[in-house]
């Protein structure tokens, strides 16, 4: 079984050590550090603002090391959070051992982690990110005996000059699956995914995206990689790591990346789609009965759709994630679900739930031996997030919502009710948009629904009341109520809140 897990694995800390991340021990770190001539030591961790800290070690002697890894280190928590205060500020940063991994940038061997924040008394500090998440998977683990794994898509944007696109140039907004020479910068996507592996992170695929348009200075080309299924504490940290991955790439090759939801009107936008699954203690899917949804996949879907409203507090977090969320895009405007409908705020994607062949038939007449059947792939999406959300505190609502969903006496019954068969955006089917409720569209409406929520989320202080507050009056404070009717027509506004934004999170 060891074998298994660790054959093919490009993390240099698993084929060293030949043991899968998750058991990584404090002895294990050593014992690399000591035999790899490994000279450094990160530490990071995700701050108030979303984005990925790093505090620097030089290892000095044995002592030294085991002190690191045994008590973490204290930091400035007022640095970081503007709800912690100056005068009680320290905090300490603890690392977790399963989230080692050879750090691919720096000039000398360095071995980095995640942390966690803790109070002075020594407890998991309540209003920090990761463990706003891991508060809320623990809870619906002990309420269902389940748990949740998840996966994002992370589609982002590539701006170099505008002569990067003379040769081979692309198709204006027809960039889906396209291969070099016409996708220019899939060395960079490739190298990524290479990089984030190594680090770790569970890739499913890449590929460049449809979006790609030329602007009197610029090229910008759009690419997305998309994640395996993990459990979602480490889904959320993978996708942080992703993205720092991502931007130390792109900065090595004098390029801008971003993953904003809007950088051009009538260009396609950027989303983060949000996959889950819920498995039970023996690792087994539980999305599906038969070759149907299941129960309890349905009535997750019901709780996603109930809180959909304040679930963009989280997912949505500036002001021109709204100028991708508008009607007749393939971004979500109404609140429904549908299988593999792409009009829909929740889509099933196919799951490989039947027991077919077609790899034998592709491959006919050589292909004559039995074809395994692989089961557990069906997910569910959630398709309304962009790349501005705070992703540890909207998996965490996620997870609420889902779990609130299951829990609901009426779930199947909203299920039912709220499921479409159709594409919504076609005209003749506008009776049918006319009978579904909307998503917010500002961050000002946003932060009304999650005002509304904000009992819901702060049950069993899952969130604490703080945390919530901090979120309606940064989303109110943009003041955007009413954006896109002002922004109308309005280019040189557009352009300058998009700058404005563009490397938010």
């Amino acid at each position: 079984m060891r074998e298994y897990e660790v054959a093919l694995n490009p993390n240099l800390l698993v084929k060293y050590l030949r043991k899968p991340a998750k058991e990584f021990t404090r002895h294990d770190i050593i014992r690399y550090i000591e035999e790899n001539d490994i000279e450094q030591v990160n530490f990071h961790y995700v701050g108030g603002d979303g984005k990925l800290k790093t505090l620097n070690f030089v290892i000095t002697s044995r002592e030294y090391l085991e002190s690191i890894l045994a008590t973490g280190e204290r930091v400035d928590g007022s640095s970081l959070f503007d709800f912690v205060d100056a005068s009680t500020s320290d905090l300490y940063v603890i690392p977790r051992f399963r989230t080692a991994f050879v750090n691919p940038f720096s000039e000398v061997p360095t071995i980095d982690l995640f942390c966690s924040y803790y109070t002075r008394e020594g407890q998991p500090l309540a209003s920090a990110p990761e463990n706003i998440l891991r508060k809320a998977h623990k809870r619906f683990n002990k309420a269902t005996g389940l748990k949740i794994k998840a996966l994002a898509e992370l589609e982002y944007y590539i701006k170099d000059e505008k002569d990067a696109n003379e040769h081979y140039p692309a198709t204006d907004q027809r960039g889906y699956h396209g291969s070099k020479p016409f996708a220019k910068f899939e060395f960079i996507r490739t190298e990524a995914m290479r990089l984030i592996a190594r680090c770790g992170g569970k890739i499913k695929y890449a590929h460049s995206e449809v979006g790609n348009f030329t602007t009197e200075y610029h090229y910008y080309e759009q690419h997305e990689i998309e994640f395996n299924p993990v459990d979602i504490e480490d889904a959320a940290d993978q996708l942080v790591l992703a993205k720092w991955i991502l931007r130390n790439i792109a900065y090595e090759y004098g390029v801008d990346i971003t993953w904003a939801p809007k950088i051009s009107v009538g260009k396609a936008g950027s989303g983060l789609h949000i996959h889950y699954m819920m498995v039970n203690e023996n690792d087994e899917n539980m999305m599906i009965e038969g070759e149907k949804l299941s129960k309890v996949a349905l009535k997750s879907i019901a709780g996603l759709l109930n809180h959909s409203k304040s679930l963009t507090a989280f997912g949505n977090t500036v002001p021109t994630s709204y100028l991708r969320l508008v009607p007749h895009q393939e971004a979500p405007t109404n609140i429904c679900w549908g299988e593999t409908n792409r009009s829909a705020l929740i889509r099933i994607p196919l799951g490989w739930v039947l027991k077919t062949h077609m790899v034998k038939d592709a491959n006919k007449p050589y292909e004559i031996y039995d074809v395994p059947y692989i089961p557990g792939k069906q997910t569910v999406e959630f398709r309304v997030p962009d790349g501005s959300a705070d992703v540890y505190h909207l998996l965490a609502a996620m997870v609420m919502a889902i779990q609130s969903g299951i829990e609901s006496k009426n779930g199947l019954d909203v299920a039912k009710e709220l499921k479409i068969e159709v594409n919504i955006f076609k005209d003749e089917n506008k009776h049918i948009i006319d009978k579904l409720d909307q998503l917010p569209v500002s961050c000002y409406e946003s932060a009304i629904e999650l005002e509304k929520d904000s009992d819901f989320y702060n049950t069993d202080n899952v969130f604490p009341k703080g945390s919530i507050d901090r979120f309606v009056n940064l989303l109110k404070s943009y003041d955007d109520k009413d954006l896109s009717e002002r922004l109308f027509g309005k280019e040189d506004e557009i352009r300058e809140l998009v700058k404005q934004f563009v490397n938010y999170a």
